[in-house]
């Protein structure tokens, strides 16, 4: 066994103190941008469906209901719903032609001899992150997720 000089005692400890706060910021890092994308997968997802389950409705009305239920059941793991926990919905009635659109949604084209539904969903990410944030490190994150999805009906 090698013998180890006075001067050198603990000199491993404070090497793995000094490396291990960068490790740790690494790893939480990559966990959180992990989990933001999960939830923008969830997103994309919500708004595919909620476009999807729009088509099948009579009215409307029945439409929009279809639209906020599909897309609560698609972020149902992360307890959202339309209008709750910072998540807004917009769900275009049944139209033809040129949507004129929202303040926040994008306004889509659709032939005028068919009839399609819109859905967008919008969540403000970097004010209303899912994980707790490193102090300084928020501006890593994405302002805001926002999808939109649109489906030709007839």
């Amino acid at each position: 066994m090698a013998k180890v000089r006075a001067g050198e005692r603990g000199a491993a400890a404070v090497e793995f103190a000094l490396i291990l706060f960068p490790l740790l910021l690494l790893v939480f890092g990559i966990i959180a941008y992990a989990y933001m994308f999960s939830f923008r997968q969830a997103l994309s997802q919500a708004a595919s469906e909620g476009a999807r389950a729009a088509v099948g409705a009579s009215t409307a009305t029945q439409s929009t209901a279809a639209a906020k239920t599909a897309v609560a059941g698609a972020l149902s793991t992360y307890n959202m719903t339309c209008g709750t926990n910072n998540l807004s919905c917009v769900i275009s009635s049944p139209f033809s032609g040129t949507l004129a659109g929202s303040p926040t949604a994008p306004a889509p084209t659709c032939p005028t001899t068919h009839t399609c539904v819109q859905v967008y969903v919008t969540y403000p990410y970097r004010a209303h992150s899912l994980l707790p944030t490193i102090p300084g490190f928020g501006f890593t994150l994405p302002s805001s997720l926002s999808f939109s999805s649109v489906v030709q009906v007839s």
